[in-house]
């Protein structure tokens, strides 16, 4: 559907009848990924994915409707402008952090080799790629449903491991994602009931290592830039 069709889908659902009362809305689109694992079933993958499509689509009317909010009633207590303008960051969030975690999961020949970069990174900010392991695995466990993201911090200048609750508390600043793993409930649940931690090591042991190298390296570009 296009971007222009599904707007106006969502002035109809809104009943905004004007064409200039949505004329700003950004849209989002699912993508579609295919992830031939062993780590998770068909099943959960599904219900997963229909999730994903959920969180674009919440998005999608919020963003409608903050075209048409009134700003001027705006407060820190009960407002319109402040729900919405949370829950933007929440949905938005959460779509493009489950479009990083499936694009980066599901590869069962993927390896990561001593020449690449994404080892040679990892080695250097985290002393080994065994430590950068053990502290991603005890992220995950840590987490109280979120997400655990490798990140390249612009303003350290280094990869770090971070824990994020939700889709939008402890958001860390100035963090570009390199590795993303979903560590709500739901992305393991129905395989793994509460085992965080093994869900987390069987899915550690299927990422894609030539989608992680490419973040890797386009990361270094961004570090270069910012060194200049």
């Amino acid at each position: 559907m296009k971007k222009k069709d599904i707007k106006n889908t969502i002035r109809e659902s809104l009943g905004l009848k004007e064409e200039s009362e949505v004329n700003e809305a950004l849209v989002v689109q699912p993508k579609p990924f295919r992830i031939p694992t062993e780590a998770l079933s068909a099943a959960n993958i599904k219900n997963h994915y229909s999730l994903y499509e959920q969180y674009g689509k919440d998005f999608n009317k919020i963003s409608a409707e903050l075209d048409g909010v009134n700003r001027a009633s705006a407060s820190s207590n009960h407002s319109a402008f402040r729900s919405l303008k949370i829950d933007e960051v929440y949905n938005l969030n959460a779509t493009y952090l489950h479009e990083l975690y499936f694009a980066n999961i599901g590869d069962l020949q993927s390896e990561i080799t001593m020449d690449t970069l994404s080892f040679m990174r990892l080695e250097r900010d985290f002393g080994s790629f065994d430590a950068w392991q053990m502290d991603f695995l005890a992220c995950a466990t840590a987490s109280r449903c979120g997400w655990v993201v490798t990140g390249f911090n612009v303003y350290t200048q280094t990869y770090m491991n971070y824990v994020i609750d939700l889709h939008s508390i402890n958001v860390p600043i100035g963090v570009v994602p390199v590795i993303v793993m979903d560590v709500w409930q739901h992305a393991y649940y129905s395989d793994y009931l509460k085992d965080v931690k093994e869900y987390t090591i069987n899915m550690m042991k299927e990422l894609n290592w030539n989608v992680i190298d490419q973040r890797f390296q386009r990361t270094d570009k961004i570090a270069q830039v910012v060194r200049s």
